[in-house]
């Protein structure tokens, strides 16, 4: 049989597929999930989230109630193993509007952004379904799925009943199945990188009811012991991870046992006051996929690159994925716009990913040497870097941290100005005050889509007739943006609806927009994903409004007209 149509099918139903599915979901999209596991999880897997993530999930409509739920603010540290620090990384600003340093409990993460599906009619979940194959032509793609019974998430080969076979027709299919992916590997796309033979050891703990064995371990650790280099991550909810690396000699049997993972955490907490969640020895992998879209089909998180989880980046680098796709989709279902503006979305996201997987690997080097020499020079030189004006700063505030800023020439957007150019980078998200008193998070008063600045100007009285149509037609929020003090007083003001009013009463905006050379009259155009697509002073609209048009390749319409939505389309079974 064929299912009526959806405009997105979303294969796997981990952190990247859910919030792909939220931030279409939110914006409207007929959307469909297949996971083939007939069962949720259950177990942790990613243990952090940055700002960026969760500006994110605030894009979803999910951020305040996955935010209670997560350790804010820890202080992340390399220790010697005798618990002497050698650095320490500590940030308590909010440069986009959340803490930057979040240990989370992924099944909580994934059962609230599961549960958020449900404001959705229009996004069906479908566990227990694996996908069979898929053919794709100028239109959409028909995908062919089954009931599967699950692998035990890749612990046996998939259990699927081929009787139940089903056809579903979509305009786009987006593989976010992990590292197996089945979406990747039905188009013939390799991996490329390197998969790392050091084994680990990871524990996962939960507090006994009643007792408290954590309290002693308030912060994350990468002890550097070159005879255990060991990781210990502080969760919510009364959970602790910890991971210990295996020698050559040690076989997975031996340290998956009772003792051995007993005497392991017995050097840290009371072993008869938790209880062992789970154990498993895993290897890692930093690779990337060659190439991220076939036409209609794209793959996105690990199906596209797979992080070692020495930074916490390998989720949140889904989580990216995710939003820099949303809104492209949408903005080509929705709005009409050509599917190459899909082709930037590998040429934005690869390079940012791979820096993260450069990083990891390299903290990965730094916190495993076990030759005892070498750990000494490595301690020596993390104690010195901290104590040099400047540098001791830079490590501090983690500026190694690759930033979301695309590569020139390589993005959505128009050209970076040589001097001081904010295009192509994401903006920040400081509060800001309505016209009534209230604060706001930014994004909270730009909506879902594009939004036109005006620095103390109403955008709209910048734009030409045609401009303005083509702006409306898109659905992009008009936001006027008063410096502190500066709102009109004393006239009435034209209240409206598809503009938003705001005060900068931080002053953080505008010390961000005098850096970028933008001054009063300036127009900032920001695309959905808050990244920056162009900026020009007050007479120069029109170009900004063309290059906008020309990128999207929007079809021409009438002043007052609406772009017309592409409607999913059913065909027969094959």
């Amino acid at each position: 049989m064929t299912d009526t149509g959806y405009d997105v099918v979303i294969v796997g139903l981990g952190p990247t597929g859910l919030t792909l599915a939220n931030l279409l979901g939110r914006r409207g999209t007929s959307v469909l999930v297949l996971e083939r596991e007939p069962e949720f999880y259950g177990m942790a897997r990613a243990v952090y989230t940055d700002d960026e993530g969760l500006r994110i999930f605030q894009t979803a409509g999910a951020a305040d109630e996955l935010a209670a739920d997560m350790n804010a603010d820890s202080v992340v540290q390399w220790v010697r193993g005798d618990g002497r620090i050698l650095a320490q990384f500590q940030r308590t600003d909010r440069p986009l509007g959340w803490p930057i340093v979040n240990f989370l409990y992924q099944p909580y993460l994934e059962n609230t952004l599961e549960r958020a599906l449900d404001r959705y009619p229009h996004v069906t979940v479908l566990r227990g379904r694996e996908v069979l194959g898929f053919e794709q032509d100028a239109e959409g793609v028909t995908v062919e799925h089954a009931r599967c019974h699950g692998t035990g998430y890749g612990k046996n080969p998939p259990d699927t009943d081929r009787k139940t076979a089903e056809s579903v027709r979509a305009r786009f299919l987006v593989g976010c199945d992990g590292g197996r992916s089945v979406v990747r590997a039905a188009l013939g796309i390799d991996m490329s990188g390197t998969s790392f033979p050091e084994r680990w050891l990871v524990v996962d703990l939960k507090a006994r009811d009643g007792a408290n064995p954590f309290a002693h371990l308030p912060y994350f650790d990468f002890v550097c012991d070159p005879a255990l280099p060991i990781v210990s991550c502080p969760q919510p909810g009364g959970h602790h991870r910890f991971e210990f690396m295996l020698t050559d000699s040690q076989t997975t049997e031996e340290m998956e046992s009772p003792d051995t993972v007993r005497r392991h955490i017995s050097r840290f907490v009371d072993p008869d006051r938790v209880e062992v969640v789970r154990k498993l020895v895993y290897t890692f992998n930093a690779v990337i996929a060659d190439r991220w879209r076939d036409g209609r089909v794209l793959i996105a998180g690990d199906a596209a690159h797979m992080t070692p989880q020495f930074i916490g980046q390998g989720m949140n680098s889904g989580v990216r994925d995710a939003d820099n796709l949303a809104w492209r989709l949408t903005a080509i279902l929705e709005h009409g716009a050509d599917q190459r503006i899909l082709d930037t979305y590998e040429t934005e996201r690869r390079p940012h990913a791979k820096a993260m997987i450069d990083l990891s690997v390299l903290n990965k080097e730094l916190v495993s040497l076990a030759n005892p020499a070498l750990a000494q020079v490595r301690d020596l030189a993390l104690m010195t870097a901290t104590r040099v004006p400047g540098l001791g700063g830079w490590i501090r505030a983690a500026k190694m941290k690759p930033s979301p800023r695309c590569r020139r020439g390589a993005y959505l957007g128009m050209p970076r100005r040589r001097m001081r150019g904010i295009e192509g980078t994401l903006a920040p998200q400081p509060p800001v005050r309505t016209v009534d008193g209230r604060r706001l998070r930014l994004d909270d008063a730009l909506g879902l889509g594009f939004s036109l600045l005006g620095i103390g100007i109403d955008p709209r009285t910048a734009l030409a007739g045609d401009d303005l149509a083509t702006t409306r037609a898109l659905g992009i929020r008009f936001v006027t943006v008063h410096a502190a003090g500066g709102r009109p007083q004393g006239r009435p003001v034209d209240a409206a609806a598809d503009i938003a009013d705001i005060e900068d009463h931080t002053g953080a905006l505008a010390s961000w927009l005098a850096k970028a050379g933008a001054r009063n009259g300036s127009l900032i155009l920001l695309r959905p994903d808050r990244f920056v697509f162009g900026v020009v002073p007050r007479g120069r609209s029109a170009e900004l409004i063309a290059e906008l048009r020309r990128q999207l390749a929007i079809p021409d319409t009438e002043p007052g007209a609406a772009l017309p939505y592409p409607t999913a389309t059913t065909v027969e079974a094959r």
